[in-house]
């Protein structure tokens, strides 16, 4: 558009700029002179048939339809529609239109489609047609000596997966295995086991060179138990055929005959009792002592080491002069309860002394002595049941455990000699019993007085 304004002409000139698709408008104003030629600038032909570049997909079809007809495919608005051959899958836009910037609004390429590489089976080997690509066939063999199990061939498929599943080659010749021999062992010292060894079976195969050999049942160089023990051995090659084979471990226990506890007494033995070995001890119960050997030991040609114990009636002498030669008597082996009594006639005592007289059995299962210290000097005497004690020897244990005689009291010494409780009142049978289980037995002795509890009774 031109304007005149005295003598001066005015061009308004419009520039259109088209990028991207959207439209940006300039406007530019110049003075130039009426005599000045218009340069209009280059002209756009929107239905120059060339507007876009001529589109191609390789390994695959285009499908364009254009404004303008089907034979115009590059002009503006031509859409375009893309698919891949067969084999090809597409990447990028399936649909492409022309802009009005000359260029197309995506891009797209076939690419070829493939199957993952197949497994090389370990006995056998395949071979394609056309390597791992759509419709390429694999052909499987194996080697000789196996077959296939499975089909005979896989296909690569237009998803890029194999059909079929993958075979497997397999022989159905099974492993051989040859196990020891058959042993016996005598069992360890002291023991009802003995520990057996072996070397374990070879297994061989003609096609795996090392077939997986596995144990049933106990391992060597383990401890077997008495008695007959089976040992099985399998194997299996890689296609699952199985061979086994099996041996005995016997274990075999030398034994004495049982021997019998000493009258007054029991025994207490190691391990099985008689079995070689086998450590077995003397003990005499409440009132008696050993005679001959303490323990006796089970050897290898069925007999008892030494002679049998006896258990005795203890006899403890009283004649003694001092109180130490009286309690070396005792050492270890009793316990002693003390009574003392200003006179027979204290009621304390009296009482008492009642109760100890019916509890005689009980204090013998429980190893205990009584010794009574009766009235005062000059009169004063002791004894140890009906026999009489010394009176240095009355004097030396009133010193030695500071026991008054001036009123009733009763203390009871360990089979150390130490003293451990001391009682004014009189105390029934189930209380002094009950001190005593709790306070002075040991674990095997609390045994042996619930084997004999009702010996009293």
């Amino acid at each position: 558009m031109a304007v005149t304004m005295h003598g001066v002409v005015v061009i308004l000139i419009f520039y259109v700029t088209v990028s991207a698709g959207t439209e940006e408008m300039y406007s530019n104003y110049e003075l130039v002179s009426e005599e000045e030629p218009i340069d209009e600038g280059p002209r756009l032909d929107y239905n120059d048939p060339t507007w876009c570049h001529p589109l191609s997909l390789a390994n695959g079809e285009l499908s364009c339809v254009s404004p303008r007809g089907r034979s115009y495919s590059g002009t503006l608005g031509t859409r375009c529609e893309m698919t891949c051959d067969r084999g090809y899958k597409l990447v990028g836009k399936s649909s492409v239109h022309c802009l009005a910037n000359r260029r197309w609004s995506g891009t797209a390429f076939c690419r070829q489609i493939r199957c993952r590489v197949l497994h090389l089976n370990p006995h056998g080997r395949y071979t394609c047609s056309q390597g791992f690509v759509v419709d390429s066939r694999c052909d499987y063999t194996c080697k000789a000596g196996y077959r296939i199990i499975g089909q005979h061939s896989r296909t690569c498929q237009p998803d890029g997966s194999w059909s079929n599943n993958e075979p497997v080659c397999t022989d159905d010749d099974p492993p051989k295995i040859r196990c020891p021999m058959s042993r016996a062992k005598y069992a360890d010292p002291g023991a009802l086991t003995a520990k057996v060894a072996w070397d374990p079976p070879v297994a061989t195969d003609t096609a795996d060179k090392a077939p997986e050999v596995i144990l049933v049942g106990q391992e060597p160089n383990t401890a077997f138990k008495e008695g007959s023990t089976v040992v099985r051995y399998k194997v299996y090659d890689l296609a699952r055929n199985r061979a086994g084979c099996k041996f005995i471990v016997r274990v075999v226990v030398r034994r004495c005959e049982v021997l019998n506890p000493p009258l007054h007494g029991y025994l207490s033995c190691s391990s099985d009792t008689n079995n070689y070995g086998a450590v077995c001890e003397y003990h005499c119960e409440g009132g008696h002592e050993r005679t001959g050997t303490s323990s006796r030991v089970c050897q290898f040609n069925h007999s008892w080491s030494g002679a049998p114990a006896e258990c005795r009636q203890m006899e403890f002498r009283t004649n003694v002069k001092t109180v130490s030669a009286l309690m070396d008597q005792f050492y270890e082996k009793r316990r002693l309860l003390i009574v003392s009594t200003p006179s027979l006639m204290n009621q304390e005592y009296r009482l008492q002394n009642l109760m100890i007289q019916k509890s005689r059995c009980g204090l013998d299962l429980r190893h205990v002595t009584v010794i009574e210290l009766l009235g005062s000097a000059p009169q004063e005497r002791g004894r140890i049941k009906t026999k009489p004690l010394h009176p240095g020897v009355i004097e030396g244990l009133r010193q030695a455990f500071r026991i008054s005689r001036t009123y009733f009291s009763m203390l009871i010494l360990d089979k150390n000699g130490v003293d451990r409780e001391r009682f004014i009142t009189p105390m029934s049978s189930d209380e002094l019993f009950a001190y005593i289980d709790d306070f002075l037995l040991d674990e095997e002795e609390r045994d042996r007085l619930e084997i004999h509890r009702d010996f009293c009774v």
